[in-house]
């Protein structure tokens, strides 16, 4: 029988029948009636609840995953309104899946990645490929998790990590994760998925550092208090456009931080590790990113670069392609940064970007994505977060 997927959208703006429209649909074009998986990405318009439940009846409740984004990316449309939600169902005798989650991130990371990995230990086996996460992007610290997470699992080689940190309309104000009938928020969602395959991975980002380089003085786990001895707002003041302070995810799209890459990842990945500032306290002056950082380290404020996006799009394709070796993918999962759409592309131009990537992998191969705000890849055999970046994932 091999993997049978299909994926389709609906902007319909009843959420019953979008959920329905979306779902009905992706199981028409896989040629199936029961799923083994469904994976959902959604934009924040809808009551989240009406449209999973319509997605869950309309698939007899197969096992289901995903979360909110931003936007959402399949082969037919690239969609960042408030009312798109996108489906894949997939049923498979090559593949298994397991899905899970874990609650209360705010709690702290670590100890939701312990709990999550609890859960999955029982699951994996020699033949375990891959885990696609799907977490809060608003409060999720990925170093706390991973560490706990990988420790809990105790593997020899670590599973690979992939997917996107959950996202709203850029308000950051609730996103929300999925599993099963639950929409949750505060979460991690997952799915690992076992058997038959392999998975092929790329990343880019396409940023340029703007000025010179900045020392880190003053931080404690992913928050930072002082850069240059000087408050840290204070002391990337420079860089914002007026009235920044009540334009602050306006000004966090368009400004991050660069971190030097450690040497054994600079040549696949580049010179800069971007993270988001994700958030800022006007009382002591601090921003919040979403991975630990250490006093005495350099950085350097980065801009996006479209050109450098272009490319780094083209460069996302040779790899993917090269690691397949011929080989056709039975479906491909595509992250894409936030501050990489319509933020920076008119609308056009992102779809014939996106459009080119999907052409060149295989204009027939089941793709789902959305707009995150953070990304989820390995590098090097080990597991990073990215910002700012597309991390495309095909399982073959």
């Amino acid at each position: 029988m091999g993997t049978d997927v299909g994926v389709a959208y609906s902007i319909i703006r009843n959420p019953a029948e979008a959920g329905k429209e979306a779902a009905q649909k992706a199981l028409e074009r896989a040629g199936i009636t029961t799923p083994d998986l469904v994976l959902v990405f959604a934009t924040i318009g809808y009551n989240q609840q009406l449209l999973i439940q319509a997605i869950r009846e309309a698939t007899s409740g197969a096992p289901l995953s995903g979360c909110s984004g931003e936007g959402i990316i399949t082969q037919e449309t690239v969609n960042e309104s408030n009312f798109c939600v996108s489906v894949m169902v997939i049923r498979s005798d090559e593949l298994r899946f397991h899905n899970s989650f874990a609650k209360d991130l705010s709690r702290g990371a670590g100890i939701a990645g312990e709990q999550l990995a609890q859960e999955l230990v029982p699951q994996l086996a020699a033949d375990s490929i891959a885990c696609i996460l799907f977490p809060d992007g608003l409060n999720f610290d990925f170093d706390p998790f991973l560490t706990t997470f990988e420790k809990t699992l105790s593997l020899q080689t670590p599973l690979p990590l992939l997917g996107g940190f959950a996202a709203d309309n850029c308000t950051s104000l609730k996103t929300f994760q999925y599993f099963n009938d639950d929409v949750l928020s505060d979460a991690v969602a997952c799915v690992v998925i076992s058997g038959k395959g392999n998975i092929a991975c790329g990343i880019s980002h396409g940023c340029m550092p703007v000025g010179a380089k900045r020392t880190i003085t003053r931080s404690k786990g992913n928050i930072i208090y002082e850069i240059d001895g000087m408050p840290a707002l204070e002391a990337l003041g420079d860089y914002f456009e007026d009235g920044w302070k009540s334009k602050w995810n306006r000004t966090s799209l368009n400004l991050c931080l660069g971190f030097e890459s450690p040497g054994h990842i600079r040549q696949e990945y580049g010179n800069f590790i971007i993270r988001y500032m994700m958030g800022k306290d006007d009382h002591d002056g601090s921003v919040r990113i979403q991975s630990d950082v250490q006093n005495g380290t350099g950085f350097w404020i980065v801009r996006r670069d479209k050109e450098l996006i272009c490319t780094g799009m083209q460069t996302l394709s040779r790899q993917i392609k090269s690691q397949l070796g011929g080989r056709k993918p039975k479906f491909m999962l595509h992250f894409d940064c936030v501050g990489r759409g319509k933020v920076v592309f008119r609308e056009q131009e992102k779809i014939e970007l996106i459009k080119s990537i999907q052409n060149d992998i295989g204009a027939d191969t089941p793709w789902l994505g959305f707009y995150t705000y953070g990304e989820i890849g390995p590098l090097s055999g080990l597991n990073c977060s990215h910002n700012f970046t597309a991390v495309l994932a095909a399982i073959f």
